[in-house]
C-alpha cells in the first residue's frame, strides 16, 4: 500500500485546495517558516481520524477551518483526503484505490468518508 495523494482544501493555512501527488519515494518536506510544512503532516493525521485537536495546535474543530485574510474569506469547512493505492489489496476491501477523507465544519460537525 502507497500513499498517492494528499488533497487538503480549507484547513488551517490552506484557503484554497492544494493536491500534493506523491508519485515518488517522499522522506520529507522542505521550505521556510510558516509555509505549511506542519499543517502538511496535520491534515495527513487529521483525515486518519486523530481525535486530538490539542496534538493539531488547536482547541476545537472550528481551530482546523482557515480563518480568513484581509483579502480571502475565511472557510466554513475544511476537508483532507488520502488516496492509498490499494493494489496489494493489504486493506480488506475490493478496492485498488481507497480515499479516506475527513471533512470539518464550523459548527463542530465532522463526517468521515471511504471512497466517497
Amino acid at each position: 500500500m502507497n500513499l498517492k495523494s494528499l488533497e487538503i482544501n480549507g484547513f488551517k493555512s490552506f484557503a484554497k485546495k492544494a493536491v500534493l501527488n506523491f508519485n515518488a519515494p517522499i522522506s520529507s518536506i522542505v521550505g521556510p517558516n510558516g509555509s505549511g510544512k506542519s499543517n502538511v503532516a496535520e491534515a495527513f493525521r487529521f483525515a486518519l481520524g486523530e481525535q486530538s485537536f490539542k496534538s493539531m495546535r488547536g482547541k476545537r474543530g472550528e481551530d482546523l477551518i482557515f480563518g480568513g485574510t484581509a483579502t480571502v474569506p475565511k472557510q466554513n469547512r475544511a476537508s483532507v483526503k488520502v488516496t492509498l493505492d490499494n493494489s496489494d489489496k493489504k486493506l480488506p476491501i475490493d478496492f485498488e484505490e481507497v480515499i479516506l477523507e475527513r471533512v470539518v465544519h464550523r459548527d463542530g460537525v465532522n463526517e468521515y468518508l471511504i471512497n466517497g
